[in-house]
């Protein structure tokens, strides 16, 4: 079983940054790749950043590409999204996931590839 929690959402004005923390637990000898997804009101929900632990490669969505960084403190069992350039299309609930199944390419931005999900924690960005 593997329990993650998500915080750092919050409300702020386009331009804006934020950094969203998802504190993940289980087996420490089971290495999981953690991604972040988004759900906008009437929207699919869409992959936006993973990261693949060993080599710790990372993918993103076009859509955040250079806005946004996903990063890991192993230490801390701690995966973080740094999002800078905030528009209102950003304006989603942010869930994180982790898999242990899938191969370290960009089809970790899928959803299907994960086995765990977090709460969410809602990012609202206003203009």
């Amino acid at each position: 079983q593997v329990q993650l929690v998500e915080s750092g959402g919050g409300s702020v004005q386009a331009g804006g940054s934020l950094r969203l923390s998802c504190a993940h637990s289980g087996n420490p000898y089971a290495r999981k790749y953690i991604g972040w997804f988004r759900q906008a009101p009437g929207k699919e929900r869409e992959g936006v950043a993973a990261i693949y632990p060993g080599d710790s490669s990372t993918y993103y969505a076009d859509s955040v590409k250079g806005r946004f960084t996903i990063s890991q403190d192993n230490a801390k069992n701690t995966v973080y999204l740094q999002m800078n350039s905030l528009n209102p299309e950003d304006t989603a609930m942010y869930y994180c996931a982790a898999g242990f199944y899938a191969v370290a390419d960009p089809s970790l931005l899928r959803g299907s590839n994960y086995n765990y999900w977090g709460k969410g924690t809602l990012v609202t960005i206003s203009s």
